[in-house]
């Protein structure tokens, strides 16, 4: 069985730069910020501890992220672990009978590889798997 970390929480905002407000009255900073295609996001990541929070802004009317706000509101949109294997760790998870959104692994932010499981397996919260690049 692969070996799960918390990488991030994302939370889903209209706007990061309205976001910042009450995260920097917390103390944190954006480290790095990105445009992510392949979910039309624009993202910003705020380490806290040996974590991060991660911002997500839809770049169009259509992304997951805007589909998301329109029926839930601003609030946590997922929960990234991040695991050595993806690839592993998905054909762990799909024989295991979880319904997975992707079966192999896309790009994401900071040149991770990544894959989203139901929000069904995640009874109603998404989880996000993530894999750091190679060195």
């Amino acid at each position: 069985m692969p070996a799960y970390r918390i990488d991030h929480i994302g939370v889903a905002v209209v706007s990061i730069d309205d976001a910042l407000d009450v995260y920097g009255a917390l103390g944190l900073e954006v480290a790095h910020r990105e445009e992510v295609p392949s979910q039309k996001a624009r993202t910003a990541f705020l380490p806290v501890g040996e974590s991060r929070i991660e911002l997500l802004e839809p770049m169009t009317e259509d992304s997951p992220v805007a589909k998301f706000l329109a029926k839930r509101g601003p609030g946590v949109h997922h929960v990234c672990f991040s695991v050595d294997d993806i690839e592993k760790a998905l054909e762990d998870l799909a024989s295991r009978g979880f319904r997975l959104l992707h079966r192999a692994a896309v790009a994401g932010a900071d040149g991770k590889k990544v894959a989203f499981l139901h929000p069904d397996a995640g009874h109603g919260l998404l989880i996000e798997l993530s894999q750091a690049a190679a060195p």
